[in-house]
């Protein structure tokens, strides 16, 4: 069985939207030229406009077998609701890519990485549309003089497994990801979730997981997270915005000396922190105000001063992993799930309209990477297609939990199944913590553990010591130690996932092995809030 790039011809349809509500036209008609031109086998999209652009549709006749299956992406990270669908949903956009599997094989379509604009595909029984929303926020972008390079359409089609072709069209968009080693550590978040905890708490955990590790010649990371910045908010809990030039008084008094702490447990430092929200309105770059402070708007070139400047204290510090989170919510004003075909709010209004959204966060993301120099940058919040090749490893789904297993099924498991194909290709994939938490069933989250370490994807625990036993530190010894060696030989692939939204059966090397995800009382239908998205 085969998978290969196919050439991705000219569209049979081309057509250009001016304003966010209006009508569409053909180009040329409303002073919008589109230019399109062969790259490889690939296809680049290009626009230039004398006035106001939002968007532009492309149309290729391609009809669909009614028995296929088709799978799409996520905007940011995904919230528990990838799955290949049966039905005809010829009105929904899937985001970066899409895949369609019929009893011929499977046939797949994306844009490259960093591209210009917010890209999602929609699929019908005659064809395949590609919607690119270019837009400044939620108003039109004003180009100018310049030409932009909207897209790069990639193709690739094969009679090999879904999976394989999923694979071969990550690789295919993005040439260029940043080589890491194993990711793997611990992370209080999903016991402490920021409240009543300090340096000396994240020094013992930083022990744990060195203790855990042995004497593994790869070595992992301990994670300061939300929680150890300035002031408090009326629910009790540590404000997260910025400045982030101190730590909380008393708790975390010396960041230096917490960074240095965590190295002497023979652990790399790692810390969180949120670079577009503030606590006071800043001189400039204030974007909009919200219940905990200001976002500040990454189209003005004050906010990103700032936020380079803040990556490299924390960097001078001595904390070798970024976390840098909320970015997304910050700048779009909605999180992935609320977007549909619109990725900014209607009431985001930039600074900076002469430059598209997605180019404006690629700059963003730019500046984040540069700042760390040599060291690691991990995306939570974050759009994944247009971070590749500027972060290490990206957050690819919504929170975990250590209070309900239930959400740690539903967003974990899922995104593990269905955004694993990113994994080294576009970045190292995050599935969030597995958490060993007092609220939670260890049974449960063990084989999530299992998975994860299996996965070679990254590996982080919340481990609260009240939760400790033989058994408990024997299941995680053995897990971050195979996390360190990479998982195992030929990662996980899942099996099922065709008719399963959390696959039951994976394939691990050359076995085969079943998880049982839910609880007896099966799956909870209702609201799992935690500590809400992020995080």
């Amino acid at each position: 069985m085969t998978v290969g790039v196919e050439r991705v011809p000219l569209p049979d349809l081309v057509r250009v939207q001016v304003r966010p509500t209006g009508g569409w036209s053909a180009p040329g008609t409303s002073g919008v030229r589109v230019s399109l031109s062969a790259d490889g086998e690939g296809l680049a999209i290009g626009v230039a406009a004398i006035g106001e652009l939002s968007r532009v549709h492309l149309r290729w006749q391609r009809a669909r077998s009614s028995a296929a299956l088709v799978l799409g992406d996520a905007w940011e990270r995904s919230y528990g609701e990838l799955g290949w669908q049966s039905s005809v949903r010829a009105e929904q956009v899937h985001p970066w890519m899409v895949l369609v599997h019929d009893e011929q094989g499977t046939w797949g379509a994306g844009v490259d990485v960093r591209c210009g604009a917010f890209a999602g595909w929609s699929v019908d029984p005659a064809g395949v549309s590609l919607w690119l929303d270019v837009r400044a926020g939620a108003d039109p972008v004003v180009l100018g003089e310049r030409e932009l390079s909207v897209a790069t359409v990639r193709w690739v089609a094969g009679d090999a497994e879904p999976f394989a072709v999923q694979c071969a069209l990550a690789a295919a968009l993005c040439p260029d990801p940043l080589p890491v080693g194993p990711l793997v550590g611990a992370n209080n978040w999903y016991y402490a979730y920021g409240r009543g905890f300090d340096a000396d708490a994240v020094v013992r955990d930083a022990r744990l997981v060195s203790e855990l590790v042995g004497d593994h010649e790869v070595r992992p990371f301990g994670v300061v997270d939300d929680g150890w910045s300035v002031d408090g908010t009326a629910d009790g809990r540590v404000s997260s915005g910025g400045p982030w030039d101190h730590g909380r008084p008393g708790s975390f008094a010396d960041m230096a000396e917490v960074a240095s702490r965590i190295s002497a447990e023979g652990v790399r430092p790692g810390i969180w922190f949120r670079p577009l929200q503030a606590r006071i309105e800043p001189a400039a770059g204030a974007l909009r105000p919200w219940a905990y402070g200001w976002a500040l708007d990454p189209s003005h070139p004050a906010t990103l001063d700032t936020v380079a400047a803040d990556v490299r204290r924390l960097r001078d510090w001595g904390f070798e992993l970024i976390k840098h989170d909320f970015s997304t919510f910050e700048s779009l004003g909605q999180w992935g799930f609320q977007m549909g075909p619109r990725p900014a709010a209607d009431d985001v209004h930039v600074f900076d309209r002469s430059r598209s959204t997605a180019e404006v966060l690629g700059d963003f993301y730019r500046t984040v990477h540069d700042a760390a120099g040599e060291g690691i940058v991990l995306g939570c919040n974050v759009v994944g297609h247009l971070a590749a090749g500027l972060v290490h490893a990206q957050r690819t789904g919504d929170d975990t939990s250590g209070k309900v297993w239930e959400r740690t099924r539903r967003m974990g498991v899922n995104t593990v199944a269905f955004r694993l194909a990113q994994h080294r290709r576009f970045f190292t994939v995050d599935a969030d913590c597995v958490p060993s938490t007092t609220a939670t069933d260890w049974r449960q989250n063990r084989q999530f553990l299992d998975l994860v370490a299996r996965s070679g994807t990254a590996l982080f625990v919340s481990v609260d010591p009240a939760t400790r036993s033989d058994a408990v530190d024997a299941d995680l010894s053995a897990a971050l130690r195979l996390a360190l060696d990479g998982g195992s030989r030929g990662g996980v692939e899942p099996v099922d996932w065709l008719h399963n939204h959390t696959p039951a059966t994976w394939r691990s090397g050359s076995k085969t092995r079943t998880y049982t995800w839910y609880e007896d009382a099966g799956a909870d239908p209702y609201d799992l809030t935690d500590a809400g998205p992020g995080g």
